[in-house]
């Protein structure tokens, strides 16, 4: 496998042994495959696809990207991380093997109260020097977009601290492209223990301005679940957020169902997130609507749940799926999207087809990026290259680190073969 030399933009990947492509169909429609194929970058845009033997004339001239018979599929798209923190907290992983519970935890300091206090004591440059490897090993496993919520401060000051950092680390051409969202409603702050509605007011009349002003956030989310908040308070955030030009995103449903996919979908929402315990009624919501579901089997797996969310009923009700890592410091340490293809198949239902929709052109939608996700011409030219002689392979041989180069933009971010790179432990 040749690699061009710097493209600005303009690349023309050759010898594709099979060319994988949702389209824009139904999430349930076969996926488009298209043996001995190249695509055609051009100003970091899909230009052309198809067959080598329709490869245009004018592409002659582009810099070329031998891909070797490997397998390609549009970048894939992880459309819900925590990715930015500071401590990690393998002592939680052993309290859970030991019997644990996620809510126990959470009430003896652990969980996201622990990686507040932890984060409110690091510095904006500490956290780019943290942040920043742990989004480039994103790459390796074929992912050129990332969703990174804020969360973690929980305080005007500190949550504009996280989405600076998210800022800064989106300049990085290297890394993976980054979605900023703010979610200062991640959990109650012991400050505001027995004040909710003063912690309402504050995300209202003070975070969501702040954000806004320095354009720091494309989407506002709100965890809505016991332990977190109501639907009632989730609808006055987010209803504030949409009056400030906010896209909007709800956890929802992880542990109890409280009517927050029913809000997601009343107010329009990209997505709603988790759904473990989603009831009837949101599951009727959520068909056919426009609201992406997001999966995240990981979460489910990390936690020793017993349940998974119903994939298999939600698809075939007609809503449209996304899979997403949850890659976070306590409940899923893992930046691998291609385990979540696997866990898609064997915990969820997914077929591979569906799988691989979901975390490509199903994590564009979670994002509201049409222009990703997928190799139509006019697409951002988001490509992953992976070493398997089928496509299936990449659910079946499950863990492997089989991408062999990401290519975001029409620019190589990541190959795995580069000197000095080498597969993260």
């Amino acid at each position: 496998m040749t690699d061009a030399a710097a493209s600005g933009g303009d690349l023309l990947i050759t010898d594709i042994g099979q060319l994988v492509d949702p389209g824009k169909g139904a999430f349930s429609a076969p996926l488009e495959v298209v043996g001995d194929a190249f695509v055609w970058i051009r100003h970091g845009r899909v230009a052309a696809t198809g067959p080598m033997v329709d490869l245009p004339g004018d592409a002659t001239g582009t810099p070329v990207f031998d891909a070797g018979g490997q397998v390609a599929l549009p970048g894939l798209v992880d459309s819900h991380t925590h990715a930015v923190f500071g401590a990690t907290r393998e002592h939680e992983f052993e309290q859970r093997l030991a019997g644990a519970s996620y809510e126990e935890i959470a009430e003896q300091g652990g969980g996201i109260g622990f990686s507040v206090r932890d984060l409110r004591t690091r510095s904006e440059d500490e956290l780019v020097l943290l942040s920043r490897p742990r989004l480039a090993a994103a790459a390796h496993f074929g992912v050129t977009t990332v969703e990174v919520k804020s969360g973690y401060g929980l305080a005007t000051e500190q949550e504009l601290k996280m989405l600076r950092v998210v800022a800064r680390l989106a300049a990085e051409p290297k890394l993976p492209r980054l979605v900023p969202t703010f979610l200062g409603a991640h959990a109650l702050p012991a400050e505001f223990a027995n004040d909710r509605a003063a912690f309402v007011r504050l995300i209202v009349d003070e975070m969501l301005p702040a954000v806004a002003t320095e354009s720091l956030a494309e989407f506002c989310d709100v965890f809505c679940d016991r332990g977190a908040f109501t639907r009632d308070e989730a609808e006055t955030i987010l209803r504030q957020a949409a009056k400030l030009g906010f896209g909007l995103k709800i956890h929802a449903d992880e542990f109890v169902p409280l009517g927050g996919t029913q809000l997601a979908v009343e107010l329009g929402a990209a997505s709603v997130d988790h759904l473990v315990a989603v009831d009837e009624a949101g599951i009727d919501a959520l068909a056919g609507s426009d609201t992406v579901a997001t999966l995240l089997p990981g979460t489910s797996f990390f936690l020793r749940l017993d349940r998974h969310a119903p994939a298999r009923e939600l698809a075939n009700r007609g809503a449209n799926l996304a899979l997403a890592t949850d890659f976070n410091p306590g409940t899923s340490m893992t930046q691998n999207l291609l385990l979540m293809v696997t866990f898609g198949c064997c915990f969820l239902g997914l077929t591979v087809g569906e799988a691989l929709r979901a975390v490509t052109r199903g994590g564009a939608m979670a994002l509201r990026r049409s222009d990703l996700g997928t190799l139509i011409p006019g697409a951002g030219g988001d490509v992953a290259l992976f070493g398997v002689p089928d496509y299936r392979h990449l659910a079946y041989h499950y863990g492997m680190g089989h991408c062999a180069a990401t290519i975001k933009s029409g620019e190589v971010i990541w190959r795995q073969d580069e000197p000095g790179s080498r597969f993260p432990a």
